[in-house]
C-alpha cells in the first residue's frame, strides 16, 4: 500500500470504529442507566488494552505522569457520561455533532488555564456554535431537550480537556499509545465508581442480561469495547505514519458522515429544518476552526 494512503486508511478505520461506538451506545442507552453504561464503556476496553500490552509491550507510568493521567481520566469520564446522557434524548447525529465541538473549546481552555491568547477566529466560531445550539434547541420552552443539548455540549468541553491534557503531557511521558489509553481508561472507570454508588439502580438496567454470554446485549457491550480499542489503535497508527496533522484533519469529519448513515439505516428519527440548520452551523464552525489555520500556514510558507 502507498505510504501516503496508509495513514488515511488507518484514520478512516478509526472514524468508522468511532461512529460504530456511537451507534452501539444509542442502542444500549435503552437497556442501561447512563452511569453504568459509561462505566462499562471505559472499564471493558481498559481490560482489553491491558491484555494487549501484556502480549506486546508493557507500559507503566512514571511518578510524574500520574497527575496528567488523572486529569485526562477525569475528562474522559466526564465527556463519555455527558455523551451517553445526551444520546438518550437526542438523535445520534446531534449527539455526535455536539461531542465533536471539542476543537473549538481547546483554545478556550488554554486561555483559562494556560493564559494563551484566544484568536478572533475562535471567538467567531464559538459564536457560530452558540447560534447553532439555539437552532438545535428549537423553542426555549422545550427545557428537556434544551438541557440534553447543553449536556451534549458539555461532552465536547470535557473532550477538549482530555485532548489538551494529552497534548501537554505527551512530551513528558514515555508511555506507549496503548499505555496512555489503558491507564487513562482505567482511571476514568475508577472515577465513575462513586457515582455508581450514589446512583439509583433503575428498573431499565438489564443486569440479568450480563450473565448470558450469548445474549445480544452482552455481545453489544463487548463489541462496543472492541470498537473503542480499534479507534485508539488505528488513530495512533495513522498519526505515526502521517507527514503532518493537517493530512488527517479532513478525515476526522468522516465520523459525522458515518453517523448520518447509521441514523438513516437504523433509526426513524427525522430532524426538523431548524435542527438541520443548527447542526450545519456547528459543523461549519468546526470546519473553519480546522482548515482556516492550515490555509493561513500554507499562504505564509508560499510568501517565504
Amino acid at each position: 500500500m502507498n505510504s501516503e494512503i496508509r495513514p488515511v486508511v488507518f484514520m478512516l478505520f478509526s472514524t468508522l470504529s468511532l461512529s460504530v461506538t456511537g451507534l452501539l451506545a444509542k442502542f444500549l442507552s435503552t437497556s442501561f442507566d447512563a452511569s453504568w453504561l459509561c462505566f462499562f464503556r471505559l472499564f471493558v476496553p481498559a481490560l482489553m488494552i491491558f491484555w494487549l500490552m501484556m502480549i506486546t509491550e508493557w507500559s507503566m507510568p512514571e511518578k510524574g505522569n500520574w497527575k496528567a493521567l488523572i486529569i485526562r481520566g477525569f475528562c474522559i469520564a466526564g465527556s463519555q457520561l455527558c455523551f451517553l446522557v445526551a444520546i438518550k434524548e437526542l438523535t445520534l447525529v446531534e449527539s455526535v455533532v455536539l461531542f465533536s465541538t471539542s476543537p473549538l473549546f481547546v483554545p478556550l481552555l488554554e486561555r483559562i488555564f494556560l493564559k494563551v491568547k484566544v484568536k478572533p477566529l475562535i471567538i467567531f466560531n464559538l459564536i457560530l456554535t452558540f447560534i447553532g445550539v439555539l437552532f438545535m434547541a428549537g423553542h426555549i420552552g422545550n427545557m428537556k431537550m434544551g438541557m440534553s443539548i447543553l449536556i451534549g455540549l458539555g461532552g465536547g468541553v470535557f473532550n477538549a480537556g482530555s485532548q489538551l491534557s494529552m497534548y501537554y503531557s505527551s512530551s513528558k511521558t514515555k508511555l506507549t499509545p496503548l499505555g496512555v489509553g489503558a491507564w487513562s481508561f482505567i482511571i476514568a472507570s475508577a472515577l465513575m465508581i462513586p457515582l455508581l454508588i450514589v446512583s439509583p439502580v433503575q428498573a431499565s438496567t438489564e443486569w440479568h442480561l450480563l450473565t448470558g454470554w450469548q445474549h445480544p446485549i452482552l455481545l453489544l457491550v463487548l463489541f462496543l469495547a472492541v470498537c473503542t480499542v480499534n479507534t485508539q489503535i488505528f488513530r495512533s497508527k495513522a498519526y505515526k505514519l502521517a507527514e503532518s496533522g493537517s493530512q488527517l484533519a479532513p478525515i476526522i469529519f468522516t465520523n459525522l458522515i458515518f453517523s448520518m448513515i447509521w441514523q438513516v439505516a437504523f433509526f426513524d428519527q427525522p430532524m426538523s429544518g431548524t435542527k438541520i440548520i443548527g447542526v450545519a452551523l456547528i459543523v461549519f464552525a468546526t470546519l473553519l476552526n480546522t482548515f482556516v489555520p492550515i490555509w493561513i500556514r500554507k499562504k505564509q510558507k508560499q510568501k517565504q
